[in-house]
C-alpha cells in the first residue's frame, strides 16, 4: 500500500456495509459517504448484492428495496440465518481482495459493523491497511431476533473490538458498555449522528401549503415522522395523550410513517373520535416529508435505543422543531434541556404527554428552542463534522 497522505490531503476510502441500505441505514450511508466526497476524497461503497443505499425508495419507510434472496434469507430460523451470516465472510473476501487488486491506492477501509462479519479486518491487517469499524451494533445489546450463537458472536467480536484499527461509537455509554464486556478495546472516538442543513430547509410557502393541506391552521403542531414499530412506541404514546387533547383543543399531532403498528392505532383514533387533532398521513413520497416536517412547531421521540444516536432527533433538531426526547444517556450528550429541547424520563410515558401538553400552550418558547435547536446542528451536528473528526482520527492511527 501507499504512504499516508499529509493531513488534508485527498483520501481514497472503501466504505464497507452488510445492511440492505435502507432506512436510517442508508441515511446514515449516505451522510458519511456524501460528506467525504464534498471534502474532496474519493468514496467507494462495496455493499450487499443489490442494496445500494443510493438506490432511494419512492416511498419512506418502510422501504421495498430488499432482494428475493435477503428477503428469503431473513425468514430463516435463528440459528440458519446466522450461519449465513458466517458463510457470508467468504463472499466479502472475495469481493474485499477483488477490489484491493484494483485498487491499491485506498487509503483506509471504513466498515459498518456487523455481527459476525471478520473477513475484511482479517484482509485489512494482513494488508497492513488501516480500517475502522462504524459500531451501531453489538453481541451485548438486547436485539429484535436473539441471537442463538451467542458465544460465538461475542468471540468474534472480541477479537475484531481489539484487532481493528479504530472503533467510532454514536455515543459514550455504549462504548462503556463494550469496553466492560470485552476489557480491552482498540482506539476510539465518540461520533453522534447528524443531519445536513442544507436538507432541512423549508420556505414559509412550504409550511403554509402543508398545513393548509392537513388542516392544520391556527394549532401548534406536535409532529413524529418515522416507522410505526413497538419500539418507537408512537402508538403507546396516542393511547396516553388520547384521554388529554380534550384539554389542548389548540394541540394537533401529526404523524408520518406507517408500519406494523399503524392498522390497529389507525382503528384506536377511529374508534375513540380522536381524527380531528390526531392526523396520520400514512406513508407519503419523500417529495412530500419536506413540507411535513415545516409544519411541525415540535416533535415527539417516545421511545429511543438506550445506547444509540436517533438520526430523527437531529433531523427535528435542524428543522427548527422544538424535540421532546426520552433522557437516554445519547441524548443527553446532545440535547441541552430547556435551550435545545425537551427531556423526560425514559419509559415514563405520562411525562412525555405532560411535556408535550405544557409545551403546546407556549408557541414563542417553541419558536425560541427550535431556533436555538437548528443553531447546534448547523455549528457541531452536521455530516461534514463527523467526516472531520473520522478523517483526524484516521491520522492517529498506525497502520493495520
Amino acid at each position: 500500500m501507499s504512504d499516508s497522505p499529509a493531513a488534508g490531503d485527498p483520501r481514497h476510502v472503501l466504505y464497507h456495509h452488510r445492511t440492505q441500505g435502507k432506512a436510517v441505514e442508508g441515511v446514515h450511508i449516505r451522510g458519511i459517504t456524501d460528506a467525504l466526497r464534498a471534502d474532496g476524497h474519493t468514496v467507494d461503497i462495496l455493499s450487499l448484492p443489490g442494496a445500494d443505499p443510493y438506490a432511494s425508495p419512492k416511498a419512506m419507510s418502510p422501504t421495498r428495496q430488499a432482494t428475493w434472496w435477503m428477503r428469503l434469507v431473513s425468514k430463516l430460523p435463528e440459528p440458519f440465518f446466522e450461519l449465513a451470516e458466517v458463510a457470508y465472510n467468504a463472499v466479502v473476501a472475495w469481493r474485499i481482495l477483488n477490489w484491493l487488486r484494483r485498487n491499491p491506492d485506498v487509503d483506509f477501509i471504513y466498515e459498518r459493523y456487523s455481527l459476525f462479519l471478520f473477513a475484511t479486518v482479517w484482509i485489512a491487517r494482513r494488508r497492513k491497511l488501516p480500517i475502522i469499524l462504524e459500531v451501531n451494533d453489538s453481541a451485548i445489546v438486547t436485539r429484535v431476533r436473539p441471537l442463538f450463537f451467542q458465544r460465538l458472536a461475542m468471540t468474534i467480536e472480541h477479537w475484531l473490538f481489539r484487532k481493528a484499527s479504530g472503533l467510532v461509537f454514536v455515543s459514550t455509554v455504549f462504548r462503556d458498555r463494550a469496553l466492560a464486556a470485552h476489557g480491552e478495546l482498540a482506539p476510539t472516538i465518540i461520533t453522534p449522528n447528524a443531519a445536513n442543513i442544507d436538507k432541512f430547509s423549508f420556505t414559509a410557502e412550504q409550511r403554509d401549503r402543508a398545513r393548509a393541506q392537513w388542516d392544520l391552521d391556527g394549532h401548534v403542531v406536535c409532529g413524529y415522522l418515522g416507522a410505526f414499530v413497538p419500539w418507537h412506541a408512537i402508538d403507546a404514546f396516542v393511547h396516553k395523550i388520547a384521554p388529554r387533547l380534550a384539554e389542548a383543543p389548540h394541540l394537533k399531532l401529526l404523524l408520518v410513517g406507517d408500519g406494523a403498528t399503524y392498522p390497529a392505532l389507525k382503528e384506536f383514533v377511529a374508534e375513540h373520535g380522536i381524527g380531528d387533532q390526531v392526523v396520520l398521513s400514512g406513508r407519503v413520497s419523500h417529495d412530500e416529508v419536506p413540507g411535513l416536517l415545516a409544519a411541525m412547531d415540535m416533535a415527539i421521540l417516545p421511545n429511543a435505543g438506550d445506547y444509540t444516536s436517533p438520526v430523527k432527533l437531529f433531523e427535528f433538531m435542524a428543522c427548527s422543531i422544538a424535540p421532546i426526547a426520552p433522557d437516554f444517556d445519547p441524548i443527553q450528550e446532545v440535547l441541552v434541556e430547556g435551550e435545545t429541547g425537551w427531556m423526560f424520563k425514559a419509559g415514563d410515558l405520562e411525562a412525555a404527554v405532560e411535556k408535550v401538553l405544557a409545551h403546546s400552550s407556549k408557541p414563542e418558547e417553541l419558536a425560541r428552542v427550535g431556533r436555538a435547536a437548528r443553531t447546534y446542528v448547523t455549528n457541531e451536528r452536521q455530516w461534514k463534522h463527523n467526516i472531520r473528526q473520522l478523517i483526524d482520527f484516521r491520522d492517529s492511527l498506525k497502520s493495520g
